[in-house]
């Protein structure tokens, strides 16, 4: 049973798409070509023991139709027969998913991935301008989401086709800049001696954000989840949550940035996720945008950079479903991640 090549890109119908992440998977099933994407189901991964009972106990057990093959995003690098999720401990075991799960042909991408997929699928009715220009047709783009962690994908357009550019671009080391970075970044909490961005642009990473600015002041920490401190700062009722906010949204902006210029990404950058679409207050508030544009010798290349929220909640799934009805208009390499029975 060996993986398959890129030559033949067609999938059997009923397609059942999954967008897996840390913390909650959604799942839908595509009838076929004609149809989109039907009533998504929503688990949380700590309900299950595995991705495969998950599929089985909250998809197939209450629908009856059986899907032949499977597009899955997970969060995580895809590589080799056993994927490991980054933040979840599920893993992703196509082959066995043969026999478990009736599947006959499974393909598995990174999440981000599927948001990048998403950017092309979505209509503007579905996001939320944060400043720049008017995006260039067919020009890069950037997809980066802080959720359960930081995902990232480029997104660029090459003999005809959308090509997804997948990759672990949210552990990149992030560093202080200011004075008061300065106070407040000794006492962020470091992963094997150094501060990646999911340190920071996540939800565990507010929360660490959080401690350190209340540390470096010597004030009370009381909040312990980033709903708390999120809430707390947009209700403007506790300074040491509103600095740790701002200081998210700034480096956030400064993150997006990079990215930006890595991809020359004059399409568009397009920030995803939950934790994005709850802070759009925040992000319009003008330092995100300060700290995106701060990029000299360039500063005025990214003045023109148009950013955008994602504010639909399942597009991942969208950009799934889009890929499912006709795999060929995107340029998804599948070597390698293309799993057939």
């Amino acid at each position: 049973m060996p993986s398959v090549s890129d030559t033949d890109t067609s999938l059997r119908f009923p397609i059942l798409i999954g967008d897996i992440g840390g913390t909650n998977a959604r799942f839908s099933i595509v009838l076929d070509a004609n149809s989109e994407a039907g009533e998504p189901t929503i688990v949380q991964t700590a309900n299950y023991n595995t991705i495969d009972e998950a599929i089985q106990s909250a998809v197939l057990d209450r629908s009856s139709v059986r899907p032949n093959s499977a597009v899955l995003a997970v969060a995580g690098p895809v590589d080799g027969d056993e994927i490991e999720l980054t933040n979840c401990p599920w893993v992703v075991r196509p082959r066995q998913m043969f026999a478990s799960l009736g599947l006959s042909d499974i393909v598995v991408l990174n999440d981000f991935e599927a948001q990048a997929l998403a950017v092309v699928a979505l209509g503007e009715e579905h996001m939320e301008k944060i400043g720049g220009g008017a995006p260039e047709p067919n020009a890069g783009r950037v997809v980066l989401g802080p959720g359960t962690g930081l995902g990232v994908a480029g997104l660029v357009y090459a003999l005809r086709h959308w090509i997804p550019v997948p990759g672990e671009g949210g552990h990149m080391d992030i560093g202080p800049r200011t004075p008061r970075d300065f106070e407040v970044f000794p006492h962020i909490e470091k992963l094997e001696g150094r501060i990646s961005g999911e340190q920071i642009l996540c939800g565990r990473g507010l929360v660490n954000v959080y401690r350190a600015v209340a540390m470096a002041d010597g004030k009370p920490s009381p909040f312990t989840t980033p709903a708390e401190i999120t809430g707390a700062a947009l209700a403007k009722t506790d300074p040491v949550a509103e600095e740790a906010l701002r200081t998210f949204v700034t480096c956030l902006g400064r993150t997006a940035g990079d990215l930006a210029l890595v991809f020359m990404s004059r399409g568009g950058v397009f920030l995803t996720g939950g934790i994005a679409q709850k802070i759009v207050p925040a992000l319009k508030e003008g330092n995100f945008r300060a700290a995106f544009e701060d990029k000299a010798p360039h500063s005025a290349l990214m003045r023109t950079m148009p950013v955008y929220v994602i504010t639909q909640p399942l597009a991942a799934l969208l950009g799934l479903a889009a890929y499912a009805r006709n795999p060929s208009l995107f340029g998804v390499q599948t070597a390698g991640r293309r799993w057939q029975a």
